[in-house]
């Protein structure tokens, strides 16, 4: 299978911003425990954090199946049966987590 380019190549730098504002989030969270903050207010930071990183994986499933799937299902054949094989695996373990 080949793989020419990451269908959210066009929003590359947006996923970067978000995945940093997510990286300096658990950095934070990192300093509250250092710090011994009240067990409720780092919770409260680790949902906001898990609810951030979730939003760059539907960005990033939503641009896989707008590019990546959508092409192999143009094309057809065992391809477009494997791209659609692997989002729906993706999208159930996001699910799970």
């Amino acid at each position: 299978m080949e793989h020419t380019h990451p269908g959210y190549s066009d929003d590359k730098a947006a996923v970067l911003k978000r995945l940093a504002r997510v990286e300096g989030q658990v950095r934070g969270i990192n300093r509250m425990v250092e710090s011994d903050t009240y067990c409720i207010d780092v919770l409260t930071q680790i949902s906001a954090t898990t609810k951030a990183l979730e939003a760059v994986a539907l960005k990033l499933l939503d641009e896989h199946l707008a590019h990546c799937v959508a092409d192999a299902a143009a094309k057809g054949g065992p391809e477009a049966q494997l791209k659609i094989k692997e989002a729906s695996d993706a999208i159930a373990r996001l699910v799970r987590s």
